[in-house]
């Protein structure tokens, strides 16, 4: 009997090139576990692929199998072509096991979002699995899928791994092509694996990232490389105060963080105290005016014409456009669609949207001085563990679930979240982020100390 809720993804390449099992009877295991966190939208049979079976953020365009961004207006939407990175997991030979929930359009933190209704945390159903790539961290998590794809704009693979207890990687921004996904603010976002290791994450970030044709804002990518040290001499390490002593940051998560800080210096390397103040205090803001300005433009293409949700009327185009946006979009796509087409409005766009991207620039200056001293910057992903279900209603309360994930995202960073420990009997997510093209270094790193910490990625209440 095949244990995929241990099972690594090295691990299960290694059982298939040996012989030990087929790629079908790994896909059937897998499709066999019962789905009770709700991590999936859609669950497929196998493809006849010899690889490694993988799940993808339902954002991600699938050829002939629905995609929907967990939305009603894009319900029934079958994409005719494969995004990028879809392609290239196939012709990596890894076969597809289902599209994973998310919030609408992959705006939210908590999964709630979703037109299709929540997914559970594996370890414990009545909080959330964090968002908007909960789908994919709780298929992960709970033994649904050795691995999968998510994307992240403000936090939404990185913040979902720390709830999840497992790890995520936020590319650098460009390293990854965004064509055929779900446009939310294109600017910021970035496809990316989560994982049960370090190790996976890395073999899973060879197979996706790279320079596309079709997607202008890609680069070459340095050569990718398993990480195997297990210290960390000769790094030096960054400890903002910032981000490590924000408003909100529960006691047991800077206390689980702490612990891990101290075992980097165990390991080697050097920590030393530095300050980000001005990417903290303005990121938060910065992000919720370019973001939503992105996302008014990239959602305006949701008219009831051309596929997706359709309102029945007839005879009057733009009460076809009005009711078709209105039953259609959901409550948050709705708020955001609003903020960001006032932040693009005449006589404000200089005040708002134009200011950000000012303050923008600054964050990226703030965090490029640092690393010509670090190498690597360590905080918690979240500032709390996995929350109740409807504890954070109020949106300002969402969205600063993403303090401390989105000034690096606004620097297009790269950020890597390990789990570090429990506070509560749930996970906390340790943040490791590094300068342009440095996800070696944090492969390196973070393997390092994943191996040091022992943190057991199986839920309790599975065990």
């Amino acid at each position: 009997m095949i244990d995929t809720l241990r099972l690594t993804a090295e691990d299960a390449a290694a059982m298939l090139e040996r012989g030990d099992v087929s790629p079908a009877e790994l896909h059937a295991a897998y499709a066999a576990r019962e789905d009770d966190v709700h991590a999936y939208l859609t669950r497929l049979d196998h493809d006849g692929a010899a690889g490694v079976p993988i799940a993808l953020k339902d954002v991600i365009g699938t050829k002939g199998v629905e995609t929907t961004a967990g939305s009603k207006i894009l319900k029934g939407y079958v994409p005719v072509y494969d995004s990028t990175v879809a392609e290239r997991v196939k012709q990596a030979g890894l076969s597809l096991l289902g599209k994973t929930n998310t919030d609408e359009f992959a705006m939210g933190s908590s999964t709630e979002n979703s037109a299709f209704g929540p997914s559970l945390n594996p370890w414990d159903p009545g909080r959330v699995p964090g968002g908007s790539g909960g789908g994919s961290a709780a298929a992960v998590s709970a033994g649904l899928a050795p691995w999968a794809l998510g994307s992240d704009t403000g936090g939404s693979i990185k913040q979902p791994a720390a709830l999840c207890g497992i790890v995520g990687l936020r590319p650098t921004y460009g390293t990854v092509s965004r064509y055929g996904i779900v446009a939310f603010a294109s600017s910021l976002d970035q496809v990316g694996p989560t994982a049960k290791t370090v190790r996976d994450t890395a073999l899973l970030y060879r197979i996706i990232a790279g320079r596309d044709a079709c997607d202008s804002t890609t680069v070459d990518v340095p050569p990718v490389e398993l990480p195997e040290a297990e210290d960390l001499r000769g790094l030096r390490i960054g400890v903002p105060k910032e981000l490590n002593h924000a408003e909100g940051i529960e006691p047991g998560v800077a206390e689980a963080v702490r612990r891990a800080i101290d075992r980097c210096t165990e390991l080697g390397a050097e920590v030393e105290e530095c300050s980000l103040p001005r990417s903290v205090e303005y990121g938060l803001a910065c992000y919720y005016l370019i973001a939503p300005a992105e996302a008014s433009s990239n959602l305006a293409r949701y008219d009831g014409v051309r596929y997706g949700y359709r309102a029945d009327v007839e005879d009057d185009l733009t009460a076809l456009y009005e009711r078709t946006r209105d039953e259609g979009f959901g409550d948050e796509p709705k708020r955001r669609i609003l903020l960001g087409t006032y932040a693009l409005s005449a006589g404000y766009y200089e005040a708002f949207y134009g200011q950000a991207q000012k303050v923008r620039t600054v964050i990226i200056r703030e965090h490029a001085e640092l690393f010509e001293r670090f190498d690597v910057l360590v905080s918690p992903t979240s500032p709390t563990v996995a929350f109740e279900f409807g504890a954070k209603a109020d949106p300002l309360a969402m969205y600063l679930t993403d303090v401390l994930t989105i000034p690096p995202n606004m620097a297009g960073l790269p950020g890597l979240s390990i789990p570090c420990g429990l506070s509560e009997g749930l996970p906390v997510g340790l943040q490791l982020i590094g300068p342009q093209l440095s996800e070696n270094t944090l492969f390196r790193a973070g393997h390092a100390l994943e191996r040091a910490l022992g943190f057991d990625t199986v839920p309790e209440r599975l065990r």
